[in-house]
């Protein structure tokens, strides 16, 4: 249970910048009056940030053993450039919570799938009540955040 506890603490935290960085983009592409923008800069400050990290933590070499990969484990950056404009885009149309909570429902949906297939390695896990619930569940609270 402990060694559970550090990953799942890391990942809620990880919720909270996302919750924290859509506004955050969002002022940006205001300012700038560029979505498109907003976004490449925040992608670019990340980009900075990682390569930096990666380098002092010795761990360059990663870069070109990445070149080696197969195409499509590139197309993370691709996802993550729409979910990054997608967000800036929608957050001053529907707000913080709606568009989180559509977030929130596209995940769940996506990784309901993605354990039943056992996609990209993925250990297979079985569809199930409790699984479908907790979907329809955020369904439901995206429907509320909108009254």
């Amino acid at each position: 249970m402990i060694h559970s506890l550090l990953p799942a603490a890391l990942i809620v935290l990880a919720g909270i910048c996302i919750a924290v960085q859509a506004p955050i983009n969002a002022a940006l592409a205001r300012q700038a009056q560029s979505p498109l923008a907003a976004a490449a800069i925040s992608f670019g400050v990340g980009f900075m940030i990682l390569v930096t990290l990666s380098l002092l933590m010795g761990q360059g070499r990663g870069f070109l053993r990445a070149t080696q990969t197969e195409l499509w484990m590139w197309a993370g950056g691709l996802l993550g450039a729409f979910y990054v404009w997608a967000m800036v885009w929608s957050l001053p149309r529907l707000g913080a919570l709606t568009a989180l909570c559509a977030l929130a429902l596209g995940q769940i949906v996506a990784a309901i799938l993605l354990d039943r297939s056992g996609a990209f390695g993925l250990p297979i896990r079985d569809i199930s009540l409790p699984r479908i619930l907790a979907a329809l569940m955020v369904a439901g609270g995206l429907v509320l955040s909108r009254f």
